[in-house]
Order: C-alpha cells, then structure tokens, then sequence
C-alpha cells in the first residue's frame, strides 16, 4: 500500500507539473514535439493516478462490497487444486493399486471387485466411524466394490492396538478381520476409566482389543505375535508414506475410484463417485 499511495502522488504532481520538466521556449507558438511531450506527460500522469486508485479500492471493493468474490476466487483455487491432486491420485493408483492393497484388511467383495474404494481411517476418530456406517450402507447395495481399509494410527495409544491387530489378523483369516474391523468401528475398545492412567492406556486397550478378536474367533496368542511382525509394520509404513504422498493430514480421507475425498462424507455421495468411476 505504500507504494501504492507514493505512485499516486507522483502520479498527481506529474499531472500539476509536468510542463515544468520540458525545456522553456515560447509558449505562445510551443513546437510540435513539446506539444506531444506535454501530451504523453499527462497520458502518464493520468495512467498512474487511475492506476494507484483502482489498487487503493479494490481490497475495499473485494472485502466491504462484494465479499462474494473472494469466496469465488478461493473455491476456484480450491476446485483446481483438488483436480490436480485427483490427477496425481489417479496416475499413482493405477500403477500402485495392488501394492496399496496388498497387506491391508478388505472389506466387501475382495476378490473380483470392479470397484475400490481406499479409506484411511482410525478405529478411535468420531468421524470415522461416522463414515464407516455409510461405507457399510454402501456396500450392503453392490457386490461390485470392495473397502480398503488404511489404518491410519495417529492417536497413540487408542490407535496403534486396533490398528496393527485388523492387519495382523488379515494374515490369519480376511473374513475375521473384516469382523473385528466392524467391531472395532461400532463397540467401544476403552472407557472413561481408562483414560484416567495414561501409563497403563495402550496395555488395557490392547487387553480390550484381544477381547474381540476372540470374540470373532481369531487365535490372539498369534495376533500379538503377528502385530510385532514385519508384514503389519511393512503396512504400517506404507500407510504412513501414501498419507504423505497425497497431503493427509487427518481421517478420515476416502480415495473413491480415483477422486479423493477428505472428510466424512456421506453414502450418496460415495455412490456418485463410484459411478463416475471408470
């Protein structure tokens, strides 16, 4: 802005006393020259001043006026970010498709699925559980898709049991990880008492944990050694580092076909975008 108000003023006193630049001669018969001098000094002048005003109104304009096209001009930004982001997503899961999927639980048809939907979520977000509901009404109408389940263990202690164990029992039996996956997502895994001793969270939320995994019938003495295996720390990582790739900073984030979805969405939305899919 301060150069902004210097140019006007330049502007200004360039249009009052510009003339003065110009050698003296007779005013009363002025060569054609100093005619076209005057004239291309006060063209200038003139250029500056409307120059200088319509850059000191335009953020009052933008902002007290018609605030409304800032809101255009940001969610075109957005829009065409979102495009570039689903461009590299499409280009990366197509070439990388069943390394994303390799060790990771599946849930719906995990054999000939035409459709896939990617979902990085953790077993202790509000949120996602909220979208794993719609993901499971989504399913419950097509045999056509399958859920790959990204476990996204970003809060500690109430993440990292749930997590490594739905991928280590995927080594034992798919069906019963989807099972404790479902579980996990609609019972509660630890309580208010838990919480109370930090110290002790991850040991009794892992104890909560081995709980269901009986309950679907896994055997829990190899699901504790498997969780310390190198297949689920290898889907671990990759978990980690596709977050990465594609700017995930929170759950959950669905990948549905090849656009990506941040947030909980719900399940007519997941249906477009799966028809939309190639």
């Amino acid at each position: 802005m301060t150069w902004t108000i210097l140019i006007l003023v330049v502007g200004i006193l360039l249009f009052l006393f510009g003339g003065m630049l110009l050698p003296k001669g007779d005013d009363k018969k002025p060569s054609a020259g100093k005619i076209v001098a005057k004239k291309c000094i006060a063209l200038i002048s003139i250029i500056l001043i409307s120059g200088s005003m319509c850059r000191m109104y335009m953020p009052y304009y933008l902002t007290a006026v018609n605030p409304a096209i800032v809101q255009e001009m940001i969610t075109g930004m957005q829009e065409q970010q979102q495009a570039e982001k689903n461009k590299q997503i499409r280009k990366f899961v197509r070439s990388e498709g069943d390394k994303m999927m390799r060790d990771a639980p599946v849930l719906g048809n995990r054999k000939d699925a035409k459709k896939t939907i990617y979902v990085w979520t953790d077993f202790s977000c509000p949120f996602c559980r909220r979208v794993h509901g719609e993901l499971e009404r989504v399913l419950a109408d097509r045999d056509d898709t399958r859920v790959v389940i990204k476990n996204f263990s970003i809060h500690g202690p109430l993440s990292d049991a749930p997590a490594k164990a739905v991928i280590a029992a995927n080594l034992q039996d798919p069906e019963k990880a989807a099972e404790l996956t479902n579980m996990l997502m609609t019972r509660e895994f630890y309580t208010q008492d838990d919480l109370k001793d930090q110290s002790k969270l991850a040991e009794k939320v892992e104890a909560n944990v081995m709980k269901m995994a009986k309950e679907v019938g896994l055997d829990t003495e190899k699901l504790k050694e498997d969780m310390k295996g190198d297949v689920v720390a290898r889907e671990m990582r990759n978990v980690r580092d596709l977050a990465q790739r594609f700017e995930i900073n929170g759950t959950p984030f669905l990948i549905v076909g090849e656009q990506a979805f941040p947030g909980a969405i719900p399940a007519d939305q997941i249906e477009a975008a799966l028809e939309d899919a190639e």
